[in-house]
């Protein structure tokens, strides 16, 4: 598994200290005697000009970043960007609500998988139970009735006769509890949700969870800096895949 690792040489453009060369989550130097035209392209145009680029936050960059990997069940490096997302202003509630959040969103085994390699991190700097989320939270988020109910409505007319558990658990569980539980802000929840849908390929799914994430804030020079990251983190074909379904929620908010 790659490693950080401390290294000589420097970014090619100005960094944070989150992203100082020697802070890297990817190891510099293995890579090199692996393939030193990877490293380049990791160096000066992941790292050196992607996470850079003032459009998306480093703080969201690290959001999408973590939750793209959960999504992708790739846990190699997993915990080497859950820390550097922490050193982003991520917070370790924040982190922990994206895992149970993509459970639902990636599997509950991708979900475990990440457990794993979030524990170790919160071991590392002493993350107490009682700086994560609540089981049950004293407040929970307001819920938008009308849109709930059309939603609902929806699904129910369309798939109830085809599976009356999946409609009901995601009436009850996603939207009138996941969905509004204080620890991930709204956007937040619906930044990790796109980018997991995308990291995974769920086309289809996009277009509702990409205008609710637009509907809670998220701009569109965000989202369009989200897909460009996503890029490198999920595949050019995947963030292809996705790019006409973007057009489309674009054009129809402008419209």
């Amino acid at each position: 598994m790659l490693k950080i690792a401390s290294i000589a040489c420097s970014l090619s453009l100005a960094t944070s200290a989150a992203l100082a060369q020697d802070r890297l989550p990817i190891d510099q130097e293995e890579l090199a005697r692996v393939s030193p035209v990877l490293q380049a392209y990791t160096k000066d145009d992941l790292f050196g000009r992607v996470w850079q680029d003032p459009a998306l936050s480093k703080r969201d960059r690290g959001l999408v970043t973590v939750a793209a990997l959960i999504a992708r069940n790739q846990t190699d490096e997993l915990s080497d960007y859950i820390r550097l997302a922490l050193e982003n202003g991520v917070t370790p509630a924040e982190i922990s609500e994206t895992i149970t959040h993509l459970a639902f969103y990636a599997g509950w085994e991708n979900a475990m998988a990440a457990v794993d390699e979030a524990a170790d991190v919160f071991e590392d700097r002493n993350v107490s139970a009682n700086q994560l989320p609540a089981v049950d939270p004293d407040t929970m988020l307001p819920l938008d009735e009308e849109a709930e109910a059309s939603r609902q409505s929806f699904v129910q007319e369309t798939y109830g006769n085809v599976s009356q558990g999946v409609v009901d658990n995601t009436e009850q569980l996603l939207f009138l509890d996941l969905w509004l539980r204080p620890g991930l802000e709204p956007r937040d929840r619906s930044l990790v949700t796109v980018a997991a849908l995308i990291a995974s390929g769920h086309v289809e799914q996009i277009t509702f969870h990409l205008n609710r994430a637009m509907d809670n804030g998220l701009s569109k020079d965000e989202a369009s800096a989200m897909l460009s990251h996503l890029a490198f983190y999920a595949g050019w074909p995947n963030v292809f895949s996705a790019m006409p379904v973007a057009k489309d929620v674009f054009e129809s908010r402008e419209g």
